[in-house]
């Protein structure tokens, strides 16, 4: 699993010299570990490769949680590749279903 807790939402960007991936948000739930950490999958829309961003915040406070969009771009090399084939099959769907509904940087 790819963990990324140091850069922002919008920290995404690359220099332009790297290749980069569109993902999409695929998965949103929080850590089991604790329950201010959001943790959130991007995948490619074929759903082979996917990253795993973390966001620690307070979902009690009174400032909204961080805002995640429909997709993002990440240089490739960020992305890891997803075994199950099960899991494949289903960031593959969400994605195209994200794909459908949404702009790439709309917050969902």
């Amino acid at each position: 699993m790819s963990i990324d807790d140091t850069r922002a939402e919008g920290d995404d960007a690359t220099d332009g010299d790297e290749p980069t991936e569109q993902v999409w948000m695929v998965e949103r739930t929080f850590s089991a570990d604790s329950p201010h950490i959001l943790v959130v999958i991007y995948a490619t829309p074929d759903g082979s490769r996917y990253l795993q961003k973390e966001r620690a915040f307070n979902r009690f406070g009174s400032t909204p949680g961080p805002e995640v969009t429909a997709a993002i771009t990440v240089p490739a090399d960020r992305l890891e590749p997803v075994e199950d084939p099960g899991d494949r099959d289903r960031y593959a769907s969400e994605a195209a279903r994200m794909a459908d509904r949404h702009d790439p940087d709309e917050a969902v």
